[in-house]
């Protein structure tokens, strides 16, 4: 690789870092490509990306930014998971990370926080964007549903006095 593609991928990796809702750090020394194709595909069907870059441009990347300590973390075979959903990358590793005991999460970063291995497995925990909007549209239309049944309850009660009244008189 040469100086210039070096410069696009740090450039890249900053993006990442900066852009991202969330980004987790994880060992894969170890995986197969089966199970390496497994999560890319997992986080593809989660709207997450996975990367696998030089630790030394990625720490490059990092500096100055707010999530910088962690760096720590990248020793080794190292590779990044991030998405813009805080949540959904979180989710996808700790899912991975239950079903093959090689891959390792270190920890990753929730916009300048850095988070440890407790903190991501507490992300992954939290509840995802399209989970909260089905919830916040559940009660929102909850209580409009409530009030239709109840305007429409006085007319079906009036309906049904004024069959047995009806009845009553035939």
């Amino acid at each position: 690789m040469d100086r210039a593609q070096k410069e696009k991928v740090v450039e890249e990796l900053g993006q990442i870092f900066e852009s991202s809702g969330v980004v987790v750090v994880s060992r894969y020394e170890g995986l197969t490509v089966a199970e390496m194709t497994d999560l890319r595909a997992r986080a593809r069907a989660a709207d997450t990306q996975v990367r696998v870059a030089k630790n030394r441009l990625a720490k490059i990347a990092l500096q100055g930014m707010g999530c910088e300590s962690i760096s720590s973390y990248l020793e080794g075979m190292t590779v990044l998971t991030y998405s813009e959903d805080p949540v959904a990358a979180a989710k996808v590793v700790e899912d991975f990370a239950k079903d093959n005991k090689k891959f390792e999460i270190l920890g990753g970063a929730m916009g300048e926080t850095a988070l440890d291995r407790a903190g991501v497995e507490a992300v992954s925990k939290m509840p995802s964007r399209e989970e909260l909007i089905a919830s916040i549209v559940g009660c929102i239309g909850a209580p409009a549903s409530n009030i239709a049944g109840a305007i429409g309850a006085p007319a079906s009660n009036i309906a049904s006095i004024l069959t047995t009244i009806e009845e009553k008189a035939a």
